[in-house]
């Protein structure tokens, strides 16, 4: 039996709505076959009020063994560190998570606001949240770059906007059977399992990507990274081999990759113009390229394949053709 409780902070409820939504397990499945005890949870936990509180407590002082601790928002530090632009059972909530990350078994991040900071920590950042041990990409957060739970690992981040539901209920399974110990994890603390391959794998417009061929936003056939902004290149997320639903993805439906569990995201800051367009120099450069390339040797590469991709259009064009025999 592991003991999970479940808090929320300055987010949009979209990782418990995802959670909710999980296949392999099911969150019922949790419960009945993993021996998973959900202690309290914003959305479906039945305590209110004091009873809430007091669990709180309970846990604090050491009367409620909590194994998981999983937090889904960024942590709300603002206004001027005091945390209590989120109050949460009559105290700021990163006084809550400070406290029970001290007794908790192992700490889950859900989501890029838990992990990274997301969305409410675009500057100029008024709510000051950051990530639980990640400001987008600089180790530190809000438990410090030093911090281990109880169970010898820092805080597990399971990134996305939302995280994929299988990301999650695996995870949870892991450590409650014991096998957390078998689960990698890479320099942003994202298990590997998960966040080794690149959205790109198992994309259909990858044979577009290699033959520099470019595409339309919802229409078929072209790659999405040369005009519409598309992270799939340098976005590490097995949202191609774990499909949504058992049944698609982002690229899939052709809409682009937005990179969301990778630590800078959102990308650029949501600079006006850049959600849904690839950002160049010069007007035709890239200024992100796919991951594990220098900028020049892709811009080099890549020009060479975009003219031999024109050349042959061009050979093949010139060829007499001929009607196939009836």
């Amino acid at each position: 039996m592991a003991n999970v409780l479940w808090l929320q902070g300055g987010a949009c409820s979209g990782n418990t709505m995802s959670f909710l939504n999980a296949e392999e397990p099911t969150v019922v499945e949790l419960v009945t076959d993993f021996g998973v005890n959900i202690l309290w949870h914003p959305s479906i936990g039945l305590e209110i009020g004091h009873q809430v509180s007091d669990l709180l407590e309970s846990i604090v002082a050491g009367k409620t063994q909590l194994d998981i601790l999983v937090y889904e928002g960024s942590i709300v530090q603002g206004p001027n560190g005091t945390g209590t632009m989120n109050y949460f059972a009559e105290r700021p909530m990163m006084d809550w998570i400070k406290d029970l990350s001290k007794v908790s078994g192992y700490v889950v991040a859900i989501g890029d606001c838990a992990t990274w900071g997301g969305i409410p920590a675009v500057p100029p950042n008024p709510s000051e949240s950051t990530g639980m041990q990640f400001l987008k990409k600089e180790k530190g957060g809000f438990l410090g770059a030093d911090y281990v739970s109880k169970g010898g690992l820092p805080v597990i981040n399971i990134p996305g906007c939302p995280a994929h539901p299988d990301w999650i209920t695996q995870i949870l399974v892991a450590i409650s059977t014991g096998r957390i110990g078998d689960v990698l994890l890479d320099e942003f603390h994202r298990p590997k399992t998960f966040f080794t391959d690149f959205v790109q794998t198992g994309c259909p417009n990858a044979i577009s990507f290699a033959q520099k061929v470019d595409g339309q936003f919802g229409k078929r056939g072209g790659c999405l990274f040369y005009e519409v902004g598309c992270r799939g290149p340098m976005t590490r997320a097995s949202c191609n081999r774990i499909l949504w639903n058992r049944q698609s993805s982002k690229t899939r439906a052709n809409h682009p990759c937005l990179g969301c569990t990778e630590p800078g995201f959102p990308h650029n800051d949501l600079v006006k113009g850049s959600v849904f367009k690839t950002m160049k120099y010069l007007g035709f450069l890239p200024k992100s390229v796919p991951a594990g390339n220098t900028k020049a040797g892709y811009y080099a590469r890549a020009g060479f394949e975009k003219a031999m991709g024109t050349l042959d259009k061009v050979i093949v064009g010139t060829r007499p053709q001929f009607e196939s025999s009836k």
